[in-house]
């Protein structure tokens, strides 16, 4: 096998191992996108492999950049023809391509959340009985996991005061409990598919 076969291989490689890597996160925005917001958590399973998906990833692309910047042998020299010329995708440019866009995906979680719009919360005027809640919940991965959970927990009415956390896994809910109850505000959290593990009410 060639070095241009071996390096376009690793380079595939490495893009598959960048893409598969930031699903996790990628899944809650394209679960927005096509307005399907209970497949957001279908990939969360994959974030423990993260880091070893990253190694993945740099080590076929370092791999690739090497088997395309090495020094050809007087062997190979001698053997090749003029009329050997690498394919589009055996070339540097296609390989700097691949580097560039596996790199936009593996950051992909540090961005995530500006594809987000907003959330506007409820009114907060005439609060008859106001009550804060914090939910834990577990599959949340990234900022992007954070805003899908704002976006429809902020659909709710009465809703004034909202601030999610995918480090600490949880949610802290404020609410007027006579247009919200915390049965529906749990039920817009397992509607994404993220899962309510525990509800403590603040005293």
């Amino acid at each position: 096998m060639s070095s241009s076969d071996l390096s376009s291989k690793s380079a595939g490689a490495g893009l598959f191992a960048a893409i598969v890597a930031s699903l996790c996160c990628i899944t809650p925005v394209f679960s927005l996108l096509v307005g399907i917001s209970g497949i957001a958590t279908t990939f969360s399973w994959m974030e423990p492999f993260r880091p070893y998906l990253i190694v993945l990833t740099f080590g076929a692309l370092g791999f690739a950049w090497y088997q395309k910047l090495k020094q050809n042998t007087a062997e190979q020299i001698d053997c090749a023809c003029e009329d050997d010329k690498p394919l589009f995708w055996q070339s540097k440019k296609f390989l700097s391509m691949v580097t560039v866009f596996a790199a936009v995906m593996l950051a992909f979680p540090y961005y995530a959340d500006v594809f987000y719009p907003d959330t506007k919360l409820s009114e907060t005027k005439n609060i008859n009985s106001e009550s804060t809640y914090e939910i834990n919940i577990s599959g949340m991965t990234c900022t992007g996991c954070e805003e899908h959970l704002k976006l429809e927990i902020g659909k709710l009415p009465g809703i004034s005061g909202l601030e999610v956390s995918y480090e600490k896994g949880n949610a802290v809910v404020t609410f007027d409990e006579t247009k919200t109850d915390i049965g529906e505000v749990k039920l817009a959290v397992s509607e994404t598919g993220y899962k309510v593990e525990s509800v403590d009410k603040s005293k």
